[in-house]
């Protein structure tokens, strides 16, 4: 028929080969809202296909030298950058975000992290001792728990999570489950993993904290606070909900802040003017929309954003998830809109008097992943760091990442880090061997 959108048809990807599934699920373009894709929509049979497919080539990839699943993982991410451009594309348009970002962002980002664990594989070393009055000597391997790229190494099953993924977590042929989600569906992972005693890495939600003092040079602070509250929409486990201001300079902040998030622009993905993108999903829109209506509710301010300032976009785009970023205040620690993750274009800004109070503050929520902390105060920074109830801290800068060292939060944000030695641990089993001699 004239006119007719040829949609997007995945499939799924087990043992070497490209598979259609008997059912598929509508996948909305967030920046138009309307279907661009159809996604399998698999369940346990295809999670049984993909599990055997891993057992059969696990014993070979798994007793492949250190030397060769590098050159893999290296000729992974040659792959991945030379098709950075399409990659890019179909990143931005399945999740709303700016293309600029992805390009510059993600996309380079999974380059990085193929070339340093190929490096990283090579430089593990294991653990040695002995014990002359016994004639023993003891040293440890590690054993691959996972797998990684001949045919059945990656497997990759599209599905719903109470289809594919509880089947997944569920099957007693999968020893671990690395996740990255909500508290909720790790909960329900817990679970249905218990039985079986598998190993988990779950990196959930966070209530990410910044606390600026007095001495903070804002000059690089407002920028930064602006772009940890609002890139990729909010989206993104590390943003920054809740702004503690010290108050000597509250108000100064808090104008000059709201200047800054004014210009941030909100536009469709391709347009390399625009800092911002729509949301994930109708649904998702609604929810983080909900938490503004209920801030208003409990008497709070909106100063810009939602409800405050007109929304403009282009025609094709009016039904896209499209949100302004958002700054609440006058609202008390206590309100939902600054104990729950929002995972939105929303941050909200309260004041502090002294380092104590904002400490207590800061740690007063479930969650502890990240937060950031500006001052020109080098033992301050050191006192509130280490009191901070936070997996990660990073001081007058935000989202500089260091891959050898420990990711992940404490409290209700997860179990768990990745890293090179953390994740070396979690996708291997350590063995103990004696020699007596």
């Amino acid at each position: 028929m004239a006119g007719t959108v040829q949609l997007l048809m995945l499939e799924n990807f087990i043992d070497g080969k490209f598979l259609p599934c008997n059912s598929y699920i509508d996948s909305y373009d967030p920046s138009t809202g309307e279907v661009y894709c159809k996604v399998p929509n698999s369940g346990e049979e295809e999670i049984e296909a993909a599990v055997q497919a891993a057992r059969r080539a696990f014993p070979d990839w798994s007793s492949r030298s250190p030397q060769e699943r590098s050159q893999a993982l290296t000729r992974l991410a040659d792959l991945l950058e030379q098709s950075l451009e399409e990659l890019a594309q179909a990143e931005s348009k399945d999740q709303g975000k700016t293309l600029a970002m992805a390009r510059t962002v993600d996309i380079p980002r999974s380059v990085q992290n193929f070339r340093f664990f190929a490096s990283s594989v090579l430089h593990h070393t294991t653990e040695c001792t002995q014990m002359d009055h016994l004639g023993c000597m003891h040293y440890t391997v590690r054993t691959p728990v996972g797998i990684g790229i001949p045919p059945g190494v990656v497997n990759i099953v599209f599905g719903t999570g109470p289809r594919a993924g509880e089947a997944l977590v569920s099957h007693p042929e999968v020893p671990l489950i690395s996740f990255t989600g909500s508290q909720p569906t790790a909960e329900r992972i817990t679970v249905l993993s218990a039985p079986h005693c598998k190993k988990l890495s779950l990196e959930l939600g966070g209530k990410n904290p910044a606390i600026i003092f007095e001495d903070a040079n804002l000059e690089e602070c407002i920028p930064a606070t602006v772009r940890s509250s609002f890139a990729n929409q909010g989206e993104i486990c590390l943003c920054t909900s809740r702004i503690f201001v010290q108050k000597g300079i509250y108000r100064e902040f808090l104008k000059r802040f709201v200047e800054a998030t004014r210009k941030w622009k909100v536009g469709i993905p391709s347009d390399p003017s625009a800092s911002m993108g729509a949301l994930i999903s109708k649904t998702h829109l609604e929810k983080v929309r909900s938490y503004i209506r209920k801030a208003l509710a409990e008497g709070a301010q909106i100063l810009c954003g939602e409800g405050v300032d007109k929304l403009s976009l282009p025609a094709g785009h009016q039904a896209g998830y499209f949100m302004l970023p958002t700054v609440i205040t006058d609202i008390s620690d206590e309100s939902c809109c600054m104990k729950e993750e929002i995972f939105g274009p929303v941050t909200c800004v309260v004041p502090f008097d002294s380092e104590e109070e904002v400490i207590r503050r800061a740690n007063g929520v479930k969650y502890g992943l990240a937060a950031t902390v500006w001052s020109s105060n080098v033992g301050r920074i050191h006192r509130v760091a280490k009191k901070l109830q936070s997996g990660l801290v990073w001081t007058n800068c935000w989202l500089i990442r260091e891959l050898n060292l420990p990711f992940g939060g404490m409290k209700n944000s997860g179990i768990g880090r990745e890293g090179a030695k953390d994740s070396h641990d979690f996708f291997t089993e350590i063995k103990t061997i004696t020699v007596k001699h």
